[in-house]
């Protein structure tokens, strides 16, 4: 596949939130006192992340910063499940727990091969900027540029998103690789013009089954270092 440019998701793709955010809520919950099913915290906090961010986009509640809206979706959360007595710092210590995921093993590896070729690189993720900036950091995941659907003032899979990263990479939509492992977030790059990469991860955990590829999921790989040889060899 020969593109000019591969943008990628990150929550799932490129890092694991689960194992990450389950911690972070152990730890903190622990400070606070608390016992509780972290990881099915972690998981009911994850559910409302699709249903939340679709209401936005079809304009039943207006933009906003994905923290805030990680902090709405926290709140109802934490009520659900009895730990109101997470304080205001604790809760907003918990929304920053997105800034410092774990990437998977594969995920540097990979991307250090694709900066050593021509192929532009650069996060497509609903967090924003500051957060991925401060995540690619944390991680020790490099890329060319850090693009994020809160410069569309949306969210995906709004076409507009993907759109936006085409025109701001400026390479024409059919010259650019979207990178997920997730197949909604395929299919409406694809609609948007974009070539689709797909590979599968464990995001929800060691027992839970990867999502299935899209349809027509372009190219499928087995992880990102996979993806990477894939894209380089040929050239």
């Amino acid at each position: 596949m020969d593109v000019d440019a591969a943008v990628f998701d990150v929550f799932g793709t490129l890092t694991d939130w689960r194992s990450s955010v389950t911690g972070e809520l152990a730890e903190i919950g622990g400070r606070a006192g608390l016992h509780a099913d972290w990881p099915a915290v972690a998981d009911a906090w994850r559910r409302r992340y699709r249903p939340t961010l679709r209401r936005v986009v079809v304009g039943e509640l207006p933009w906003q910063p994905l923290d805030d809206l990680h902090r709405l979706m926290l709140d109802e959360v934490l009520a659900e499940h009895g730990l109101d007595a997470l304080t205001a710092a604790h809760r907003d210590d918990l929304v920053r727990a997105w800034h410092r995921l774990r990437p998977w093993p594969d995920a540097s590896e990979g991307l250090e091969r694709l900066h050593r070729s021509p192929v532009l690189t650069a996060t497509l993720s609903n967090g924003g900027v500051g957060l991925l900036t401060r995540l690619a950091k944390h991680a020790g995941l490099r890329f060319d540029c850090i693009l994020s659907a809160e410069l569309a003032k949306s969210y995906k899979p709004d076409p507009r998103v993907y759109r936006m990263a085409a025109e701001l990479l400026d390479v024409e939509p059919r010259r650019l690789l979207m990178v997920a492992c997730h197949p909604d977030d395929l299919e409406a790059a694809a609609a948007a013009g974009l070539r689709t990469a797909f590979f599968p991860r464990l995001e929800w955990g060691p027992d839970a089954e990867p999502d299935p590829p899209p349809s027509d999921p372009g190219l499928v790989a087995t992880d990102l270092i996979d993806l990477a040889r894939a894209l380089t060899d040929a050239r």
